[in-house]
């Protein structure tokens, strides 16, 4: 039987997993493949736009409320749900024969990546031991490493082979036979778990929530293609007093029912806090250099999309095989250190970069960009698989939920953040060159990567707020032998977790 049990936890790993990677791919496959998308339904720069950010929009005002559904009504019953509703959405995008039915299609694609991705971290958390998750994590910072590259390079790939003739489509129709597989074997393999409280949908909660994350992350994501008009600065300045009332609301829902949408009580964990804080970093500085890579490798230096995807090899083998050892090996032995170290070879490895690019110019060819990126994927691969298990070490099981979709979502605001960031680090840099062609890019590129290295100093600083040492191995998943949490509100009953 134990066998038997140990085997059906690893299979629904495979299949959470595979359904993360799905995500992560599609998140920025569609980039590649936009001048064929333009060319076939005759979509507006405008429309264009709205294909790319509704996506990113829909994904990320959503996880919050994903997540503590998940708490709420089962995380495999919400992964499931998140399954089928974006295989649905990929297929729709597939068929899509104009911009409309295309942005439509993205935007229910988002909503349902929200409700599946903050159970992928929320199952992991509670079907997985300590002593295991090392090994686990492991190979989910091999996944985001390869995700992360894969997409651009997979979407060149089926673009250019124009598989049956569909040109574009087969970037999303590729998601269905996986969606299709995790359907099936996750309702077999994957085990129920949920919150031991009889929570409820705190609705208020997220309507506060939706309404505030709208009005900080559109304005960013569309800042760039817009102009940065003033509404949208009016628009970001009045978001805080609208999170302001979300804080507010969420401590008397707290008090009164024990059902808030964000468990604020995790802040109150230095571990949590802190690696919030260190997700929000990672993902300025990610969302900055994956955008200004691909301009300058594409725009800078006139490659083909086929030539620019293959360049990203050594940083994607990089970051696997760093991820692969650095909570199982590394972690135990040096703690957060980790971490710190990934983060000074990621700055180290992005600044070496930069100089490369200004010393050889045009003249510059992969094999001089090997060095670096297999430093900047070292770095990497050090600080994905840790960090996210340093963040969920502490977090109560009845409210794993609810901290995934937190982790998600804040990483989803640094991205936005960053690519808002490329106006003065990037564009800025290349207006005020005032070199024409490749040059200007070249010069702009360099500029950024000495930002993004600053970054991730402060970043190793701000590490110091995660927890020094390893997690003692003390298994907290269900069905939990003793609740973590405070003692329910009143009236508030434990439910059984289904298992």
């Amino acid at each position: 039987m134990a066998n038997q049990t140990d085997r059906r936890r690893w299979i629904a790993l495979a299949i959470v997993m595979a359904a993360a990677f799905m995500d992560l791919v599609d998140v920025t496959i569609v980039n590649i493949a936009i001048p064929s998308i333009r060319g076939d339904i005759g979509a507006t720069v405008s429309q264009i736009q709205w294909i790319v950010a509704g996506y990113a929009l829909a994904f990320a005002v959503g996880l919050i409320t994903g997540g503590r559904l998940g708490d709420i009504y089962g995380r495999k019953r919400l992964f499931l749900v998140g399954v089928a509703g974006f295989t649905l959405a990929s297929a729709l995008c597939g068929v899509a024969q104009t911009p409309e039915v295309l942005i439509g299609a993205r935007i229910l694609q988002g909503a349902a990546a929200a409700l599946m991705v903050p159970q992928v971290l929320a199952i992991i958390h509670a079907t997985f031991p300590p002593q295991e998750k090392g090994k686990v994590f492991g190979l989910w910072g091999a996944i985001v490493g390869l995700g992360g590259i894969s997409g651009p390079l997979l979407g060149a790939l089926l673009t250019q082979w124009n598989l049956f003739g569909l040109e574009w489509r087969p970037i999303f129709l590729v998601n269905l036979p996986v969606g299709v597989v995790a359907l099936v074997l996750g309702a077999r393999f994957i085990e129920e778990s949920r919150s031991p409280y009889a929570l409820r949908l705190d609705v208020v909660g997220v309507l506060l929530g939706t309404v505030g994350l709208l009005m900080l992350l559109y304005p960013l994501t569309r800042g760039e293609e817009t102009g940065w008009p003033a509404w949208g600065f009016v628009t970001m300045g009045a978001a805080v007093p609208v999170f302001a009332v979300l804080v507010a609301y969420e401590r008397a829902k707290s008090r009164r029912d024990g059902s808030p949408l964000i468990e604020l009580s995790l802040f109150k964990v230095k571990g949590f806090s802190g690696g919030v804080a260190v997700q929000l970093a990672f993902g300025v500085v990610t969302g900055i250099f994956f955008l200004v890579w691909t301009l300058y490798l594409q725009l800078g230096l006139g490659w083909s999309v086929l030539r620019a995807g293959l360049t990203g090899i050594p940083f994607s083998v990089a970051t696997t095989i760093a991820a692969g050892i650095s909570v199982q090996v590394l972690i135990p032995k040096l703690g957060r250190k980790v971490l710190q170290l990934g983060a000074l070879l990621m700055g180290a490895g992005l600044a070496l970069y930069g100089w490369l690019a200004a010393y050889h110019g045009l003249e510059i060819t992969v094999w001089h960009m090997v060095g670096p990126l297999l430093v900047v994927g070292l770095g990497m691969g050090l600080i994905v698989s840790p960090l996210a298990n340093a963040i969920l070490a502490e977090v109560p099981f009845a409210h794993a939920g609810s901290a995934s979709g937190l982790i998600n979502t804040m990483l989803q605001v640094g991205q936005a953040l960053g690519l808002a960031l490329t106006s003065v680090f990037f564009f800025g840099a290349l207006s005020e060159d005032g070199a024409g062609g490749g040059a200007g890019f070249v010069g702009a590129f360099e500029n950024t990567t000495y930002w993004l290295a600053g970054i991730l100093a402060a970043t190793a600083v701000l590490m110091t707020t995660l927890p020094a040492a390893a997690a003692p191995p003390r298994f907290d998943g269900p069905p939990p032998a003793a609740p973590a949490d405070p003692e329910p509100a009143a009236g508030k009953l434990p439910v059984p977790v289904g298992r």
